[in-house]
């Protein structure tokens, strides 16, 4: 062979040596974005999961209304990330079931805008929806308990 044959296959050989290298440079920043990304899912999950635990401990225990617990656990339960994407208003029917009935009435500030009268025909009705449905609620709020102890384990 001659030189210059060597010369071109040598650099044939550090080009594709380069493209491999980059190409490896490339996957591991792929790999590394992933890496972190999901350890940020993991810890948003774990915020929402403690949250859920919190408030459905509370409504165990009567320390948080039937009605206020099934809207802010209906919201975590949207904003959970997963793989499998659950059908949480499935799984959980009676307390997504509250939040539809209610999800109407103003809460906080927006309530200060309405005449007492109206404000206590809405407690009323929200009150009677509480009564009505406690049963099926404390059901699924055990069973979303045991479902997030488990999907903690993991």
């Amino acid at each position: 062979m001659t030189t210059t044959l060597w010369i071109l296959l040598a650099l044939g050989l550090l080009i594709i040596l380069a493209l491999a290298a980059y190409a490896g440079f490339l996957w591991w920043q792929v790999y590394d974005r992933g890496r972190k990304q999901r350890r940020e899912v993991d810890a948003h999950n774990g915020k929402l999961f403690e949250s859920i635990k919190l408030i459905s401990m509370a409504m165990q225990q009567e320390q948080c209304e039937l009605s206020e617990g099934s809207i802010r656990l209906t919201v975590l339960l949207d904003h959970l990330v997963l793989p499998d994407n659950p059908d949480f208003s499935k799984r959980y029917p009676a307390i997504h079931d509250m939040h539809e009935r209610i999800k109407h009435m103003p809460t906080h500030d927006a309530r200060k805008a309405f005449p007492p009268q109206i404000i206590e025909q809405m407690d009323e009705e929200r009150e009677g929806y509480e009564v009505e449905m406690e049963d099926d609620i404390q059901a699924d709020v055990r069973h979303l308990l045991n479902w997030v102890r488990e999907a903690q384990k993991t």
